[in-house]
């Protein structure tokens, strides 16, 4: 099944790329509700690499909720830029998930604005359309947060 955000963001392009390529933004995007760390390292990168990086979640900080691989690449379609996040769940509650391909896009507006395309597509078997209810709430709790983030970061300068 299939979650997307379509999100018109005041901020450019390069800035909403800069922010999908910073390891600490994914958890700013998810706080308070889900706290991520990285696994093998004390602290994340400043900036994502194509490849494997593993994490974990937890519920508020407290919870385990399981580890997560993130498998990054990306592209570009002429002016579009994708992110992709082809790895997936592992263990625990979201290792249910047995598919798992996440898209990003980011593309230029008018007057120095951003057109966010957010697409997962994921599968858990016969528990999909459970699992694809609270991952589309996590979705809508995720825009929130990418336009809290992207407000924030614009501030900063």
């Amino acid at each position: 099944m299939r979650v997307t955000l379509q999100l018109d963001l005041d901020a450019h392009p390069d800035d909403v790329w800069a922010i999908l390529q910073d390891p600490r933004a994914l958890g700013e995007v998810v706080a308070p509700l889900i706290e991520i760390e990285p696994i093998g390292h004390r602290r994340f990168p400043p900036t994502w690499s194509s490849g494997d990086h593993l994490v974990r979640l937890r519920l508020f900080g407290l919870l385990p909720v399981g580890d997560q691989l993130i498998r990054l690449s990306t592209s570009r379609r002429g002016d579009v830029r994708i992110l992709e996040d082809s790895g997936g769940p592992i263990s625990g509650p979201l290792g249910l998930v047995t598919g798992w391909r996440h898209r990003m896009a980011v593309s230029p507006l008018p007057g120095g604005r951003t057109f966010y395309r957010d697409r997962l597509d994921i599968s858990a078997g016969a528990l999909t359309p459970i699992v694809w209810i609270g991952t589309w709430l996590l979705w809508q709790y995720r825009a929130l947060g990418i336009r809290r983030v992207v407000a924030a970061r614009a501030q900063r300068g």
